[in-house]
């Protein structure tokens, strides 16, 4: 079952946005009231995704508890020769690994965010255990309160979590080192290629980065699944597998962008319970 492809969310933050600034080298987002570890987390991620020597990512020049300051970015468009050394270089990153599915950065022991939300630290052998439990399960009750998301929907939600959980498609994959907030907004580009910004980064499946990218409608997604492939060879039945791995980005929008999204997380939950 294919999920349908929405515009990215007009917003991502469900507190105030960060305030941006910088010079003509560096981009600064600064936020006086960000909770603890906020901009910790983002530059913990940034580095750890450059040390696998994979995918491209913006460089950290400095972080603080109220501001992280970021090599600026000369955007282009993203060509789909870019798009397909992404997937090639993606496969990279994935490849170098995570002590535990969960696991955040190696040397941050702090909170983990995707947008404004905190997610939670918890690591397992089980990639299901973790998926279910710490990535989709905990942004249930927000989306209920917004309204967002029915509460027969999030029993629907629920019992796809306990298959998941259950180790129902656990594989013998080791944790990948995920982006973990991959959608085509966290991708730009320059002169010389693909650049990730703003990840969620933490131990879990790589099908995950690649299911979120299908979400939000990357140009030339085709030639990043092109170049993934031509590294690291996805498993048979990955494109069946793509609305599971979509929940917890679904649940992560139902919580704080709209009842459409929990449209979306109860379908996407129904095609995983098949």
């Amino acid at each position: 079952m294919a999920i349908s492809v929405h515009r990215a969310p007009a917003g991502r933050s469900t507190a105030r946005a960060p305030c941006e600034a910088g010079t003509m080298d560096t981009f600064v987002k600064r936020r006086e009231d960000a909770p603890a570890g906020f901009f910790e987390a983002e530059a913990a991620g940034l580095r750890w995704l450059a040390a696998a020597g994979g995918a491209r990512v913006v460089e950290v020049v400095d972080a603080s508890p109220d501001e992280i300051r970021l090599a600026r970015v000369n955007r282009t468009m993203l060509t789909a020769d870019a798009a397909r050394t992404l997937g090639r270089n993606l496969a990279t990153t994935h490849a170098a690994g995570a002590a535990a599915f969960g696991a955040g950065p190696v040397a941050y022991d702090g909170p983990l965010y995707i947008g404004s939300r905190e997610m939670p630290r918890i690591e397992s052998a089980s990639w299901g255990e973790m998926y279910a439990r710490g990535r989709v399960e905990p942004f249930l009750a927000p989306a209920v309160a917004a309204g967002h998301l029915m509460r027969d929907e999030a029993d629907l939600v629920r019992r796809a979590c306990d298959l998941i959980a259950a180790a129902r498609f656990d594989d013998a994959a080791p944790p990948a080192r995920i982006h973990g907030d991959l959608w085509a907004g966290n991708v730009l580009a320059d002169a010389d290629g693909a650049i990730l910004i703003d990840p969620a980064a933490h131990g879990g499946h790589a099908e995950t980065d690649l299911a979120m990218l299908q979400l939000f409608g990357l140009p030339h997604l085709d030639a990043v699944i092109r170049g993934y492939q031509d590294a690291a060879p996805l498993r048979d039945g990955w494109q069946d597998r793509v609305p599971m791995h979509q929940l917890h980005p679904l649940a992560v929008h139902a919580a704080g962008h709209g009842r459409a999204y929990g449209i979306e997380l109860a379908a996407a939950a129904q095609a995983t319970l098949g």
